[in-house]
């Protein structure tokens, strides 16, 4: 069966077509600049990049140029949209109503609408894309798999915050977590790799990127998770801040004469890594720096990798103990610098680190000696294949 994955954003469309059977990546690209001026691009295995632009002006428009360009009959890859037997969405807030992926039926539709206030930024971009696929493709059945989902096994203790218990009880004020696709997909690849059964682990991910979160696996289940009631909290980021003292928000909005919402978008947009070094969200760009002779940008990126290695000892101390620690997401797997420092300090858990396989970008690899008490390992992320298993399960 092919599956086709939908990642869709306010004015973008990634995609992926995905042969179940062998899980063979047939096709793959993205639509930009919709309802602007739209720029589309196609990429096959082993062939060269297609790119161009197109007009799309709307998300039904631009998915009509994927489907069009999947059955084209030089480039495509399937004869007709007859062979695309499911879609998998990627949805970002499921709340406390989806544990898990679901088949998307209208009911499942209004609950999603209904988390919408949770995630105005990404679920109402994600419904444009759910509804532009069904008028296209209307008897295609069709999944919704939840960023938020893994980490619905947290418990309590874990998910409330130490605020009066009505803002929960009223609002679904309480942790929730996101990258819920990537750690269990990691988690879960890690614990293959090892040739360990995954529900026998204490597994922590560091999914490590221009958004970036922690998570503790404790035998199958996510237990903890460093973001929290949205993806502000937890790690610094590229322009997140991530935990700060909340004090902090009406002191500088008094000084500097900021509204709330003001205040909120400089913690959201101005701040992590690029408001600490000044030079940049992107991490190439800090490192390059750095190695310029920039003192402030050596100093943010030893304060990001503290604070990586500060939840690892938290999340150790949570699950009573830990067997492996696993790096993605664009930093984690093509820094091999980030994974040596953040190791660094964590000698005491047993971790023995082995810089000489540490030298590489982008592969899956074990990272700590044979003797390390804990394993290390960098396993690349795949959201696609994980959302794409998750559709087959369900029809």
């Amino acid at each position: 069966m092919n599956i086709l994955v939908i990642n869709c954003g306010s004015s973008s469309l990634k995609y992926q077509l995905i042969e179940s059977a062998t899980e063979e990546v047939l096709a793959s690209g993205l639509c930009e600049r919709i309802t602007i001026d739209g720029v589309f691009t196609y990429k096959r295995p082993g062939q060269d990049k297609i790119k161009f632009e197109a007009a799309m002006p709307d998300h039904k428009a631009a998915i009509q140029i994927v489907i069009n360009q999947l059955i084209d009959k030089e480039t495509g890859v399937i004869a007709s949209m007859d062979e695309i037997g499911a879609v998998g969405h990627r949805v970002v807030h499921g709340g406390e109503k989806f544990a898990k992926s679901v088949l998307l039926t209208e009911e499942v539709i209004k609950g999603i609408e209904e988390c919408c206030e949770l995630a105005p930024l990404h679920n109402p971009a994600n419904l444009i894309g759910i509804r532009a696929c069904k008028e296209l493709m209307p008897e295609v059945p069709m999944v919704g798999v939840f960023d938020t989902a893994f980490h619905q096994t947290m418990e309590p203790k874990a998910y409330l915050y130490g605020l009066p218990n009505e803002y929960y009880t009223k609002y679904g004020v309480r942790r929730y977590g996101f990258h819920g696709t990537s750690h269990s997909y990691v988690s879960k690849r890690a614990a293959e790799i090892l040739g360990r059964n995954y529900e026998d682990m204490k597994i922590i991910v560091c999914h490590l990127g221009n958004g970036a979160s922690v998570c503790a696996v404790d035998h199958g289940k996510s237990v903890d998770t460093s973001m929290g009631f949205t993806p502000l909290e937890g790690l610094i980021m590229g322009t997140r801040s991530g935990d700060i003292d909340p004090a902090i928000i009406e002191y500088v909005a008094g000084k500097e004469n900021l509204s709330l919402k003001e205040m909120m978008n400089v913690l959201n947009k101005k701040s992590g890594v690029l408001g600490l070094s000044g030079v940049s969200s992107d991490f190439r760009d800090i490192e390059d720096a750095r190695d310029n002779g920039n003192e402030q940008a050596r100093l943010t990126l030893d304060i990001f990798r503290y604070h990586v290695a500060k939840y690892i000892g938290s999340y150790a101390a949570a699950m009573n103990g830990v067997d492996a620690i696993v790096f993605t997401a664009g930093l984690g797997e093509n820094d091999p610098l980030t994974r040596e420092e953040v190791c660094s300090y964590l000698g005491f858990m047993g971790v023995e680190f082995d810089s000489s396989v540490n030298n590489f970008r982008g592969e899956e690899r074990v990272i700590s000696t044979p003797d390390s008490k804990v394993k290390v390992l960098c396993v690349p992320t795949n959201e696609e294949l994980m959302i794409a298993r998750d559709t087959v399960a369900l029809v």
